[in-house]
């Protein structure tokens, strides 16, 4: 049964100052919840979707959440239907096991970045704070933002900035980096910003924002993360469960695609002399992706780059 929708005012109300939810309404609508159902949000940040699915949930219901950032805890709300895993969700199936959970309703993940990581100037996400070079989403790892551009040989900086950041002279700030770092000592994000700034090309605001989500993408692993979640979404969701997944970049986006739809692609182009059918996994709920409205984008900035794509479990 098709759940009732949350008013389109609520979002407001699952908000934080720690971060304020995307596509809260369209996410809540898509993962079709059901009251006695086991869901997952695997990026529970501010807790804001949590708080939606909870809020749609019964008695009986289940919200297992993940989120390897220990700052996350603290947005913990008071419910005993709620399960909280302090890790990264791609361990989510060695996890949901260690929980007697072998399939659940629903998967939900969101893969911005906080409000509170780009606020919080000791973590080092942000261009606008000085603060650590650090940019680690879990304190638990060891390699941080500055430890990359220290190490990583000109080639490896080159394929970061221009893949994960699509930085327009990633060739040129690559090879400042490598031949001008043993003159420097990097500690702290303005440490970096003086280093770099002779490379500077175009609007020194977007030039910044597109270097530090390539090395935070780096720092974190997020595309290996990613593609090891995406692999175990089929085995984790039930027969007409739904995965909802949102994303901020463009690679991100074309990985959740792919892993919706290679599955049908894959069955149609079977070797015709095999008799071996591969498996349909995915019905695709949205044909093209779901993107915040004109409001959402006013009163959210962050959601303008925000792309949901929603499939369901055949």
């Amino acid at each position: 049964m098709q759940n009732q929708p949350i008013d389109s005012n609520a979002s407001k109300a699952f908000a934080s100052s720690y971060h304020i939810p995307v596509l809260f309404q369209e996410c809540l609508t898509h993962l079709n919840i059901k009251p006695n159902g086991i869901y997952v949000d695997a990026t529970f940040g501010g807790g804001g979707h949590s708080k939606g699915i909870l809020s749609l949930l019964g008695p009986e219901g289940r919200l297992i959440a993940f989120d390897q950032d220990a700052d996350a805890q603290q947005n913990l709300p008071k419910d005993n239907r709620l399960v909280f895993i302090p890790e990264n969700f791609k361990y989510i199936q060695r996890f949901l096991r260690l929980h007697k959970i072998d399939q659940v309703d629903g998967i939900l993940a969101d893969l911005g970045v906080s409000s509170h990581q780009f606020d919080e100037g000791t973590r080092g996400f942000s261009t606008r704070h000085d603060g650590p070079f650090d940019m680690r989403m879990d304190q638990r790892q060891s390699q941080t933002a500055a430890q990359i551009i220290e190490s990583y040989s000109e080639i490896a900086l080159h394929k970061m900035f221009e893949q994960y950041g699509e930085v327009t002279n990633s060739k040129t700030l690559a090879k400042h980096i490598a031949t001008q770092r043993k003159h420097v000592k990097i500690n702290t994000v303005q440490d970096f910003k003086t280093f770099i700034a002779p490379v500077v090309k175009g609007n020194p605001n977007k030039y910044w924002a597109q270097v530090f989500q390539a090395i935070r993408i780096e720092v974190n692993q997020e595309m290996e993360a990613l593609k090891d979640f995406l692999k175990q979404l089929p085995l984790l969701v039930k027969p007409g469960g739904r995965a909802v997944i949102i994303t901020f970049h463009s690679i991100e986006d074309r990985f959740v695609k792919n892993a919706f739809r290679v599955s049908q692609e894959e069955a149609e182009d079977a070797h015709p002399f095999l008799s071996v059918e591969k498996e349909v996994f995915w019905k695709i709920i949205t044909k093209k992706p779901v993107v915040a409205s004109e409001k959402e984008m006013k009163e959210n900035n962050r959601s303008r780059s925000a792309k949901m794509r929603a499939a369901e479990r055949v």
